[in-house]
């Protein structure tokens, strides 16, 4: 399976960048993560607990970053096994490039899976990936920049002048 998209994230590169390698924000964003640990140096270990049709594991897996050219762009390398389930592996090239009102997000995503996994069908497997890209870029996008309706925000979570709540990401480097 193979996906390209982007999305635009209302913060600069480098609080996108710090972000990207915070292994907190990583496990805030991938979905089913029940634990991970790591650096960005040395990769991260997960624990990923998913349902793919019919069948449900638990993924133990690494998450190795290279390729990095600080504020500009990554490779995200990873590869979970789920016993019986099977395996899964992939990799996300990721692109950050500065716009008016912040910073577009580009990737390009590479899924593989094999074991019971496999069994279950293409359409079934790349509806799964490109939702999971999908859910993990868009909480990447929400844990920089926050809520993306000011409306839908309680009044008491805005500022004192009804600026936007901040991303907890935002928070942390603010």
């Amino acid at each position: 399976m193979h996906m390209t998209d982007s999305r635009v994230i209302a913060a600069p590169p480098d609080e996108v960048w710090s972000a990207i390698l915070d292994p907190e924000v990583l496990k805030e964003c991938v979905p089913g993560c029940q634990e991970m640990h790591g650096s960005a140096e040395e990769g991260f270990e997960a624990v990923v607990v998913q349902k793919v049709g019919p069948v449900k594991a638990t993924f133990k897996g690494t998450v190795v970053l290279s390729d990095l050219v600080p504020g500009q762009s990554l490779t995200l390398t990873g590869e979970g096994k789920g016993g019986a389930a099977g395996f899964a592996k992939g990799g996300a090239d990721v692109r950050l490039v500065p716009v008016e009102g912040g910073t577009e997000l580009q990737y390009d995503v590479e899924a593989k899976v094999g074991g019971k996994l496999a069994q279950l069908g293409s359409r079934i497997i790349d509806g799964f990936a490109k939702k999971m890209a999908d859910q993990f870029f868009s909480n990447f996008q929400k844990a920089v920049e926050g809520p993306a309706d000011t409306d839908a925000a309680p009044a008491d979570e805005g500022g004192e002048d009804g600026e936007k709540k901040k991303g907890w990401f935002k928070k942390l480097v603010s």
